[in-house]
């Protein structure tokens, strides 16, 4: 089995089901969605009606039905792209045709091919909008990427009722194509390792084209993002077609382009990797399982059902390529030369991201495997790193492996990208996500191992997961609406506010302070202090 970069991390997360995209599939899910059919158009709308009418909205697709829901407005299953099915399995996304007469948008399209669940023709998205929104009233427009590892989640996954009501804003949520069918490259195939990203590009550009139709603002647009919609968002700054498409950026988990995990960095027997690949690399690659498969050829791939697909799908790669037409360079390198336009960015990172994915193996670390899993990821500087990291100090291996990896992996890397950013010209918001005792959407808690704020963990604070509120009391609801008030500002004016709440300062280098978000204490901190950033510096 090929072990090197390519091997993304997100086929080891969608195996063990860390993230709520793919969990929320799963029977036994507390936040399990309930299954949708597939509809065709959909959209936000525009006119007054009282709650439980239909609304009606022109759009390109077409003219959508969608309904009022107590404080908000939805457009279900909207139709952004022609069905990537038969001869246009793995073609750039086609803008989807103007369908005839009325369309339904009050069920959720299709979520696309993951697992079990899903299929190809998937290329939905979903609006909300505050309910009294009116064509021209000109809202922020928030385009949501999800997460899910490049391989698993759909926009529907997320309610985004909260976040447009109180932060008066338009939502939309989009699904994209995952997996060996948003990221395979063979040579000579036009989008090859770029279809996800493709699919993500022209749902924000329908966005663009329809928002006035909702009430939405197309001159005023937000990405925003988590874990592979944030890494999706940060590799779309790099890429020619950003220019005038988008206005900011807002990425939680994303690391700023500059995330890498060493080996059994994210989970045990996992090799190095990153969430990026050259095209050179992953050609390579899919040329050498597609011959294994029987299938040299992109018309025999194309013959074979979704489901063989799948089965083999981890044998290729899914992760980004670059060296592409979508993305010319590799995104982490673009950040640190500058090749990112100045737009203002909110970056965040969840204050103990790794324990989401050490807790699926937490019985693997113990006092005896805790100094070879070190000596593995740092060969030749163990012993600087045990020193910085010693069992005593955290109580468990388990705990102290995760605090070591989310220094190393996610905060530092992710303190180094906004600073490059900042360089570049970027207004940076640095925050870090900090709530102990956040709901445990990976469902990892075991004794002695505490979640807290784990990589996903600030999910339900700015959406409902599968229609289901999961916040547990008073306090945590109070930083959620927090939350939504910054991030909402953020994409009104590119200045995160909140009332009664501290300034957040622009972020203006590697020692800048980060805003700390947790219940009843948001503030700021030292966060390169806190999570050792000088030590892996200089390491």
């Amino acid at each position: 089995m090929f072990t090197g970069p390519l091997r993304t991390w997100v086929v080891t997360v969608a195996a063990l089901a860390l993230l709520i995209p793919l969990s929320a599939c799963t029977q036994d899910n507390p936040y399990e969605t309930r299954p949708v059919p597939s509809s065709a158009s959909a959209s936000a709308s525009a006119t007054s009606s009282s709650p439980g009418d239909p609304l009606t909205v022109e759009t390109s697709s077409g003219r959508l039905e969608g309904l009022a829901d107590g404080p908000v407005r939805k457009f279900l299953g909207v139709r952004y792209a022609q069905p990537p099915t038969g001869e246009r399995r793995w073609t750039l996304p086609v803008m989807a045709e103007r369908a005839e007469g009325t369309v339904d948008a009050q069920q959720s399209g299709a979520r696309c091919t993951q697992g079990e669940t899903g299929a190809e023709d998937c290329l939905f998205l979903e609006v909300t909008t505050p309910a009294k929104a009116e064509p021209g009233q000109k809202l922020p427009v928030m385009v949501w990427w999800h997460g899910g590892g490049y391989t698993s989640g759909a926009g529907s996954d997320y309610d985004a009722a909260r976040l447009a009501e109180r932060g008066n804003v338009m939502v939309v949520t989009i699904n994209y194509r995952l997996g060996v069918f948003g990221y395979l490259s063979l040579p000579g195939l036009e989008g090859s390792g770029t279809f996800g990203l493709a699919d993500q590009i022209l749902a924000t550009r329908w966005t663009k084209q329809n928002a006035t139709a909702f009430g939405g603002d197309p001159a005023n647009i937000t990405v925003f993002g988590e874990s592979a919609g944030a890494m999706s968002a940060c590799a779309f700054l790099t890429s020619p077609e950003a220019e005038g498409l988008v206005d900011k950026v807002a990425m939680s988990s994303g690391g700023s382009c500059q995330l890498s995990w060493p080996e059994n960095g994210l989970v045990v027997t996992a090799a190095a990797q990153t969430p990026y690949v050259s095209l050179k690399d992953g050609e390579k690659l899919g040329a050498a399982q597609a011959k294994k498969v029987g299938c040299q050829k992109i018309a025999c791939l194309r013959r074979s059902s979704a489901e063989d697909l799948l089965k083999i799908s981890p044998q290729f790669h899914d992760v980004l390529a670059y060296d592409t037409p979508l993305l010319p360079a590799d995104p982490a390198q673009a950040v640190t030369e500058g090749k990112t336009p100045p737009i203002p960015v909110l970056s965040s990172v969840n204050r103990h991201e790794a324990r989401a994915f050490v807790g699926a193996t937490v019985q693997e670390f113990t006092e005896l495997t805790y100094p070879s899993y070190v000596a593995a990821a740092y060969p030749g500087k163990e012993t600087e790193v045990l020193g910085e990291y010693p069992l005593e100090k955290y109580g468990s291996a388990a705990l102290a492996w995760s605090a070591l990896i989310t220094d190393s992996s996610w905060a530092c890397p992710t303190q180094s990208g906004n600073t490059a950013l900042a360089t570049n010209g970027s207004p940076v918001f640095a925050g870090e996500f900090a709530d102990p005792d956040a709901p445990d959407i990976n469902r990892i808690a075991s004794k002695g191992f505490d979640p807290a704020a784990a990589h996903g963990n600030d999910l339900p604070y700015l959406f409902d997961l599968a229609g289901k509120n999961a916040l547990a009391d008073d306090q945590q609801q109070d930083l959620a609406d927090t939350m939504i008030e910054y991030w909402s500002s953020f994409a009104r004016t590119g200045v995160p506010t909140a009332a009664g709440q501290p300034d957040w300062p622009q972020f203006n280098g590697p020692n800048a302070e980060t805003l700390r978000l947790q219940p009843d204490d948001v503030d700021l901190i030292d966060f390169a202090t806190e999570h050792n950033c000088a030590f892996w510096s200089d390491l």
